[in-house]
């Protein structure tokens, strides 16, 4: 993310699968809806604010180097499917029946 006004559609985005309306969010994050909707229409928030609305969000700010952020990340879903065996025997392996 190189840009604050990419941060507001990730935010709006939580904030819906929670079901919360931005009124809701005085009680989540202490912030009146006139605040919190400038932040969701682009607004440059303090650090300070960001950290409170991810916090109540449940999300996480992570700063990674650049060179990572711009691998493609494998799912968790996807690395699971290569973990699974495809089949009974390859999961038992060479196992003898006694």
């Amino acid at each position: 993310m190189k840009h604050l006004v990419e941060l507001a559609p990730i935010l709006k985005q939580r904030r819906q699968q929670l079901s919360l309306n931005q009124k809701d969010m005085l009680m989540r994050i202490g912030m009146s809806q006139q605040q919190y909707q400038r932040i969701e229409a682009g607004g440059d928030p303090r650090l300070s604010t960001l950290l409170r609305i991810a916090e109540g969000m449940g999300l996480e700010l992570l700063l990674v180097p650049r060179e990572q952020a711009a691998q493609p990340q494998a799912s968790d879903a996807a690395v699971n499917e290569e973990k699974r065996p495809g089949s009974w025997d390859q999961l038992l392996g060479g196992l003898e029946d006694d």
